[in-house]
């Protein structure tokens, strides 16, 4: 199994008249990669690799400072949002039968102006690219409506809150440190085997390690394709679509020994709205109805 690469100029970002044609090929390809894997390289979506690289500069000079320079920006001492902020390393536990994962991250879940930042180059940076994420992912979400025959309407009203503070939407920039071989714990890797908990994810890499399990139940190595966007399905809109979509497991392991080799990502998890109520789209009672920020909830408290 590979992971399907799409071209999307149609609905890049760029773009604003696509026609009936390009959007039922578009469809087609998407419905296909999310069916059979639940990942799929985007290539030409407007987001350029030289956005991405100025962006992960920017988290790279955060997280390579002392811990307590990072303190004063710890998730839950925000009051817009108890999410958003620095996680330092093994705090999250992905998979919750491992050791904390070794990784850092910055969750932005508000784009306020009024909260306090890292600094104002990180600030500019990242809430810029918070926007630009977040119209990508709603014209990913109409050509997704498209390949399921339905109304663009059912999935966008369900995301009309996104940036606000009635979506729990987040940009997370990671950061993988060198590992020293001699101090990881029994079963321990950079991050834990998972599904995602939302909508869908948009990720933008700079280096590889990333495996996603497939349908035969191997891992796969996710190569780095520069200027494209892995996206993939996640838990919500696989339970909204009954499963037709599918939310794969992956996982970060870690680098051979003696490799002192850091890694890099963005991540924008798409949320549906803290009140919207997802149910399964074909009428069947597979799984009972949840809401966007009751499921988060719930899966936050197995990681924290």
């Amino acid at each position: 199994m590979s992971i399907p690469v799409i071209d999307f100029s149609a609905y890049s970002l760029t773009e604003d008249d696509v026609s009936e044609e390009q959007t039922r090929s578009l469809s087609s390809q998407m419905k296909t990669a999310f069916t059979d894997v639940g990942f799929v390289f985007l290539e030409n979506t407007g987001i350029t690799r030289e956005e991405v690289e100025r962006v992960l500069d920017a988290s790279k000079k955060f997280f390579l400072q002392p811990d307590e320079k990072k303190q004063p920006f710890s998730r839950r001492s925000f009051s817009v949002s108890e999410n958003h902020g620095w996680v330092s390393c093994e705090i999250e536990r992905l998979n919750p039968k491992r050791p904390g994962d070794l990784k850092e991250a910055y969750n932005i879940c508000s784009v306020l102006p009024d909260i306090k930042w890292p600094s104002a180059e990180f600030q500019e940076l990242h809430v810029s690219f918070f926007l630009r994420c977040q119209e990508l992912s709603l014209r990913v979400l109409t050509v997704m409506a498209h390949s399921l025959g339905l109304d663009p309407d059912v999935f966008l009203s369900a995301h009309r809150f996104l940036g606000t503070d009635k979506n729990s939407s987040a940009l997370r920039t990671l950061y993988y440190p060198p590992v020293d071989s001699e101090k990881v714990k029994e079963d321990q890797v950079r991050c834990g085997e998972h599904s995602d908990y939302g909508s869908i994810t948009l990720l933008f890499q700079r280096n590889e390690g990333l495996q996603v399990l497939s349908r035969s139940g191997e891992y796969i190595s996710v190569p780095v394709i520069p200027g494209a966007v892995l996206i993939n399905i996640a838990d919500l809109m696989q339970r909204w679509t009954s499963d037709q979509f599918i939310s794969a497991l992956h996982r970060v392991l870690l680098p051979p020994a003696g490799d002192s080799c850091t890694r890099q990502c963005l991540a924008f998890f798409v949320q549906p709205d803290d009140e919207a109520v997802i149910t399964c789209l074909d009428g069947s009672n597979k799984y009972p109805p949840v809401t966007g920020r009751g499921y988060l909830h719930e899966r936050f408290s197995h990681t924290y």
